[in-house]
């Protein structure tokens, strides 16, 4: 385990999970869900390269079909990167890892973190070693609904439009006007900084380079706001390209106040 600190932030990072943020302390407060026997449901991991499900874990690029492994029935979700062993570069907070053999390009993707006294910036590159393919990069965080002190967290979070869901659970996109929570649901045209608070406790405040963002808050005990360059299932629905040489690009930075 990594650990940074600064001030009263203390962050913990997995290089052999994802290099996912495996804790977040602001003040003495746990903002995330500690480790779980689910590789999903706990810290904050890095997503890419797709964010959320394809659909049974099946994809078109080039005129070809490519099938990927079916990580949570009956489709493929939330990239190659998030359990895979990462290495850390030279001393500094910077971590890489290449895509896999789940995936059918040779590429890799770098983290770099920065922790403040009151923020914590966050980076993510998606780069191809040779050819051309889709690709789509996000983050997963798992917070916690209370933390050791105050209330419940409340989540002040506004979208112009929501993604359509179809049978399957999978992101069209069809834009629809956003429905009253709880949701699992990707976003777009979302007003930032997105807040969280924990009246009594902590205000977070998130931003992100991107336009999509999916919440999930169907839980007592945690939710998520995922920032994302793409919806989930845009493989199939149309996503960027990354060439050799121009990786894809994600950015977020996560402001708090202890109140």
């Amino acid at each position: 385990m990594d650990l940074i600190e600064c001030g009263d932030a203390r962050m913990a990072i997995d290089p052999n999970q994802g290099a996912r943020i495996a804790s977040l302390r602001v003040a003495g407060l746990e903002l995330l869900v500690p480790p779980t026997a689910s590789t999903f449901h706990w810290g904050c991991y890095p997503m890419a390269p797709w964010t959320g499900r394809v659909r049974n874990g099946r994809f078109t690029f080039g005129g070809k079909s490519y099938q990927l492994p079916i990580t949570m029935p009956p489709h493929a979700i939330h990239g190659t990167t998030y359990n895979r062993s990462w290495q850390r570069q030279n001393g500094a907070p910077v971590f890489e890892t290449d895509l896999g053999p789940d995936w059918p390009f040779a590429g890799r993707v770098v983290q770099a973190f920065h922790l403040a006294e009151d923020h914590l910036h966050l980076r993510m590159e998606i780069h191809s070693d040779d050819q051309c393919f889709p690709a789509a990069a996000g983050w997963h965080p798992w917070f916690n609904r209370r933390l050791s002190r105050g209330l419940p967290a409340k989540l002040h979070f506004q979208a112009a439009s929501m993604y359509a869901r179809d049978a399957d659970q999978c992101i069209t996109r069809d834009l629809v006007t956003p429905t009253p929570g709880p949701w699992d649901d990707c976003f777009t045209d979302v007003q930032q900084p997105v807040e969280i608070e924990w009246p009594s406790a902590l205000r977070l405040r998130m931003k992100a380079n991107v336009n999509n963002w999916v919440v999930y808050d169907e839980l007592a005990h945690a939710f998520c706001v995922e920032p994302q360059t793409e919806p989930p299932e845009s493989l199939n629905t149309g996503t960027r390209v990354v060439e050799p040489g121009t990786p894809l690009c994600l950015e977020a930075e996560l402001h708090w106040q202890v109140l």
